[in-house]
């Protein structure tokens, strides 16, 4: 069975997830990985949505995370200031981020490309990023995989990852534990151990690491041993298509496939 790169994005980042963790998400990618781990290894996964939604259940795709269809058979409908409270408890196990930009030490920026005060690109800001990337265990990042995406050098720093490695991010305070895995339509990235800096985890099928390496602006760290990324399983593909995402609505069924898959 064909799948396309950003299935095996959503499917690598639902295998991040563990069963009965709570998870703060978006939408999109995160969303359609949160909603996978939920039908399939993780069933007792707690989904929470910054505008207060918190355990909703996965019945249909939303638009935003004030979706009326996040509130179907939800365990609460609270507000944005008790869905950020329970990070600043040290309740939330895992956060979803998306980027503009990420560095090697995975801190990534949302505000501008350029200069701060005459951008080229104004971006969103950080809305919500920078609470569950300081706060929460630990931070998973999906972002397409190209060079200006993971520039040697932000435009601007907008969400903490492990600033300038070591043990740096303890140093400036930050309780949650930070970006352990950076998702991209290449492959998946973790974070050297004592460095912090960040290091190819493995490739997916039919990507060299030479390709990673050319669409990274920074020295990235390459074991000796670089795995393949597991593909996604028929029944995953089949979860994906034909139950989370039917219409197409983030996943592209138009785009053309990557892989296959056995």
């Amino acid at each position: 069975m064909e799948y396309t790169r950003q299935e095996i994005m959503a499917v690598a980042a639902a295998r991040e997830l563990r069963d009965n963790e709570m998870a703060f998400i978006g939408t999109g990618l995160p969303m359609i990985a949160a909603y996978l781990a939920t039908f399939t290894h993780a069933p007792g996964l707690t989904l929470i949505f910054e505008s207060g939604i918190i355990g909703a259940q996965p019945r249909g795709l939303a638009i935003g995370v004030g979706d009326f269809k996040l509130l179907s058979h939800c365990q609460k409908a609270t507000s944005l200031y008790y869905a950020l409270s329970l990070l600043q408890a040290g309740r939330v196990d895992v956060g979803f981020l998306g980027a503009a930009e990420v560095d090697q030490y995975g801190n990534i920026n949302s505000t501008a490309i350029g200069d701060y005060r005459r951008p080229t690109v104004r971006l969103p800001g950080s809305g919500g990023a920078n609470d569950i990337a300081s706060l929460a265990k630990r931070v998973i990042i999906i972002v397409g995989h190209q060079r200006r995406k993971f520039p040697a050098r932000l435009h601007y720093l907008t969400t903490p990852g492990f600033l300038d490695g070591g043990d740096s991010r303890r140093r400036a305070g930050l309780v949650g534990g930070g970006p352990s895995r950076v998702i991209t339509d290449l492959a998946v990235l973790g974070f050297e151990l004592a460095s912090k800096r960040m290091q190819l985890a493995s490739v997916h099928p039919g990507v060299t690491v030479e390709e990673v390496k050319a669409d990274t602006g920074f020295d990235l760290l390459v074991p000796s041993t670089i795995p393949q990324t597991v593909p996604p399983t028929p029944d995953q593909i089949r979860l994906l298509r034909e139950k989370i995402d039917p219409k197409g609505e983030y996943l592209a069924p138009a785009q053309p496939a990557a892989r296959k898959t056995k």
